[in-house]
């Protein structure tokens, strides 16, 4: 694991252990924005003095917990509906985008060599296709050397918004996997020779350690760990590859202030450019929470990462929220919520 992982690591081993000091925000979630928020809340903390204590524990159980009211907020990637979030006394807002990438781990093969459509790809994580020498994969690849070898679908084991931003996707694309298997935070993966990781670091670990396995992180993991990432069909026909950029060219077209509650999955989003496997993740606070101080704090920590933060968003290849979109939330999402 590459150094800004390790660092983060840290980060998060000391803001929870009880005998150092006492945290002044506690967050819970997703592990798909883990390396940004670990990286704003260094910042945030050499400026303001402030610290952020943030569960990596997946998205279900940063919505637990928000629920339980053990955090002052919950990060998932998979958004809540907005009825849900009225019957709680909950808001949601976005405050990352970045992309979920299919990697692999097959001898000879570079990263962004091997190309597949979305159907294809669903039929691998389906068990359908099951040996990288299958044709379809061949066929679609013509000039590039692929050893065949039965195909190990490696998949998240814990509830998972990157799981869910994965399989909408593929329940878009493919018929037969939206028949069979659905989408979700956690789903029943079909394919007979598949295993299941903790995290989109526990993925990426069991990829890099499986020979000919196919798995899918969020992209600072494939990025920092060196992974063999595959390149996407996406909806205009065109071969992307994952970065910065094909995130925002899928995100472009979303009105976030039109969409009630804010939670929408931009998967498969049209445009040239666009890479069809991209998300974002939301975060969740209570309207009348019971530690306004706490709450007030969160807020200023994600205003800081909203004009400050963006530099060190691009640096890890996540996309920062517009400006506008921005100003949307402050003036319409986080004014609801009760700091004093």
């Amino acid at each position: 694991m590459k150094s800004f992982l390790k660092k983060a690591l840290v980060v998060s081993a000391i803001s929870l252990a009880p005998v150092a000091f006492a945290a002044d925000m506690t967050g819970a979630g997703a592990t798909f924005p883990y390396p940004m928020y670990a990286k704003w809340a260094e910042a945030y903390k050499a400026k303001t003095g402030s610290n952020l204590n943030y569960q990596s524990i997946g998205s279900s159980g940063g919505i637990k917990q928000i629920k339980a009211k053990t955090v002052d907020f919950g990060a998932s990637d998979a958004p809540v509906k907005f009825e849900d979030l009225e019957k709680d006394g909950l808001v949601q807002f976005p405050a990352i985008i970045g992309g979920v990438v299919p990697v692999m781990n097959v001898d000879g093969v570079k990263p962004g060599e091997l190309k597949l459509d979305g159907p294809t790809l669903a039929d691998i994580f389906q068990g359908i296709i099951s040996d990288w020498g299958d044709k379809r994969i061949a066929i679609m690849n013509p000039g590039v050397k692929i050893p065949s070898g039965p195909i190990t679908v490696i998949h998240r084991a814990d509830g998972s918004g990157t799981t869910a931003i994965f399989t909408d996707y593929l329940a878009k694309v493919s018929t037969l996997w939206k028949d069979a298997v659905g989408a979700g935070a956690a789903v029943k993966w079909p394919a007979a020779s598949s295993v299941g990781g903790k995290g989109n670091e526990g993925v990426a670990a069991n990829v890099s350690r499986v020979k000919n396995s196919v798995g899918y992180v969020e992209y600072a993991y494939a990025k920092k760990n060196k992974m063999t990432t595959i390149s996407m069909k996406n909806k205009d026909g065109n071969y992307v590859m994952p970065d910065d950029l094909t995130f925002a060219a899928a995100a472009a077209g979303t009105d976030w202030s039109k969409i009630p509650g804010m939670g929408t999955y931009i998967t498969n989003a049209p445009g040239a450019k666009s890479w069809p496997i991209t998300g974002a993740s939301f975060i969740l606070m209570y309207k009348n929470p019971e530690k306004k101080a706490n709450s007030a704090e969160v807020l200023k920590f994600f205003d800081f990462a909203f004009k400050e933060g963006k530099q060190m968003t691009t640096e890890l290849d996540y996309v920062p929220m517009p400006d506008a979109t921005a100003d949307f939330i402050r003036k319409n999402v986080w004014t609801s919520i009760a700091t004093k």
